[in-house]
C-alpha cells in the first residue's frame, strides 16, 4: 500500500489571547516588505531618487488587495458576493484572486507613476521580480492554510490534506509557488545581465508569459475553485490567464521589434 505525506499544519502560527498571528497574514506581510527592500536596492543601483518608492509601493499593495478581492468575489463566487454585497468588504474571511492583484498592480502603480512622475514601463520591468517572489510566499500561505487544492491522485508525491479529508492530492500549491520561485531567478538573472540591453516591456512580457504560463498549466490539476461550471473544460483561472498571456506575448514581440 502506498504511504503519502500527511500534511497537518495549523494556520494559526501563535495566538495572543483572543488574537491569533495566521502564517499566511505573515508570508503575505514578509513579501511585501522583501518587495520594498528589493526595489529600494534597485533604486540605489540605478541612481533614482528613492522618495517616492514607499508610496508607490503603498499603492501597489492597495491594488493588489482590492484587484484579487474583486476578482474572487465576482469571477469565483457571483452568485453569493451577489446576494450579500457587504461580504465584499470582509477581507478577513479569506478569498482572494491572484488574477485580479494583477491587473490590480498595475492601475494601482499606473495611477502612482502619474502622480509621482515615475516611468511607468521602467518601474513595472522591474517591480515584476519581486512580485514573481510574492507569488512564491502566497501559495507558501496557501500550504499552511490547506487551500487551493489539487485534484485527487495516486502519484508517489501526493499530499493528503488532514484538516480537508484523507485523500491524496497533487500538491497544486508547491506546484505554482516553486514555479514562481524559479522564475523570480530567471527575472533577476535577466535583469543582472541584459537589462540594458533590452527594450522597455520586455520583463513585463516574460514575466506575464512565464507566470501565466505556469498557472495554466497547474489549473488541469486543481480542484476548481469557482462555484459554477463553465460548460467547457477550461477552468475560470485558465480562462482568466489568456488575456494575461496574449498581452505578455504582445509585449515580448513589441519589444523585439523596437
Amino acid at each position: 500500500m502506498q504511504h503519502y505525506f500527511v500534511w497537518d499544519a495549523n494556520p494559526i502560527l501563535f495566538s495572543f489571547g483572543p488574537f491569533h498571528i495566521y502564517w499566511y497574514g505573515l508570508l503575505f506581510a514578509t513579501a511585501i516588505l522583501v518587495g520594498l527592500e528589493f526595489m529600494k536596492r534597485v533604486y540605489r543601483i540605478e541612481g533614482k531618487d528613492e522618495s517616492s518608492i514607499e508610496p508607490l509601493f503603498l499603492y501597489a499593495v492597495v491594488g493588489i488587495v482590492v484587484g484579487a478581492r474583486l476578482a474572487h468575489c465576482f469571477f469565483y463566487d457571483p452568485d453569493y458576493y451577489m446576494a450579500h454585497p457587504m461580504k465584499i468588504f470582509a477581507v478577513w474571511e479569506g478569498g482572494l484572486a491572484s488574477h485580479g492583484g494583477g491587473a490590480g498592480v498595475l492601475i494601482g502603480l499606473y495611477y502612482g507613476c502619474k502622480k509621482y512622475k515615475v516611468d511607468f514601463m521602467w518601474l513595472i520591468d522591474r517591480f515584476v521580480i519581486p512580485t514573481a517572489l510574492f507569488g512564491f510566499f502566497v501559495r507558501m500561505g496557501n500550504f499552511m492554510n490547506s487551500e487551493i487544492l489539487g485534484k485527487p491522485t495516486d502519484v508517489p508525491w501526493a499530499i493528503i490534506f488532514a484538516r480537508v479529508d484523507n485523500l491524496p492530492r497533487h500538491p497544486a500549491q508547491l506546484y505554482e509557488g516553486f514555479s514562481y520561485l524559479i522564475i523570480f531567478f530567471i527575472l533577476l538573472y535577466v535583469y543582472k545581465n541584459y537589462i540594458n540591453k533590452v527594450k522597455k516591456g520586455f520583463m513585463l512580457g516574460l514575466f506575464l508569459v512565464l507566470i501565466f504560463t505556469v498557472r495554466f498549466v497547474v489549473e488541469f490539476v486543481k480542484v476548481r475553485q469557482a462555484d459554477y461550471s463553465l460548460g467547457i473544460d477550461l477552468t475560470t483561472g485558465q480562462l482568466l490567464s489568456i488575456p494575461f498571456l496574449i498581452a505578455g506575448v504582445i509585449l515580448l514581440i513589441r519589444s523585439r521589434k523596437k
